[in-house]
């Protein structure tokens, strides 16, 4: 038995074990991996903090977009009922433009007519004044002109006082 090599190797190695257990090495890797436990742990911890903290900036960030989206939706219904406005103001506006220039056009037609009748009968008295005035003017040349003027005269004096 003291001969064979595996009790030698058994023997070692159990001295071996009993001076690192005497050294304390058992209780170094112990606490080795004490230590690294608990840094895995902080590491899981400070994980866990900073998905929390990126859900609470998600969510705040979808708020903020929902609230964008909505902010949008009601600038353009805003502004598409501001556009309706200005459309059927500007569709007015025109309208009365085109009734404001038909009648200036209207009136100015009926001056232009107005003025055009204005002159036929000017023309008119003209010519009807030059007419009576050769008529007259024939008829006194003729043998009753002479005695027509004294006549005329002769009133003109009692239509005076």
């Amino acid at each position: 038995m003291f001969f064979n090599p595996e009790f030698w190797v058994a023997i070692a190695f159990f001295a071996f074990v009993g001076v690192l257990v005497k050294m304390g090495v058992p209780s170094m890797i112990t606490k080795s991996l004490d230590d690294r436990a608990d840094a895995v742990r902080k590491e899981l911890d400070q994980a866990r903090r900073l998905r929390e903290e990126a859900q609470d900036l998600l969510a705040d960030y979808q708020r903020k977009q929902r609230a964008a989206d909505e902010e949008a939706r009601a600038i353009i219904e805003t502004a598409r009922r501001e556009a309706e406005a200005m459309k059927a103001e500007s569709a007015r506006s025109l309208k009365e433009q085109l009734e404001r220039r038909t009648r200036l056009a209207e009136d100015k037609i009926a001056r232009a007519e107005a003025q055009a009748v204005s002159e036929v009968r000017a023309a008119a008295v003209d010519i009807a004044m030059s007419a009576a005035e050769r008529l007259i003017g024939d008829k006194l040349k003729t043998d009753g002109g002479a005695d027509l003027v004294n006549r005329s005269i002769r009133d003109l004096k009692g239509k005076l006082n």
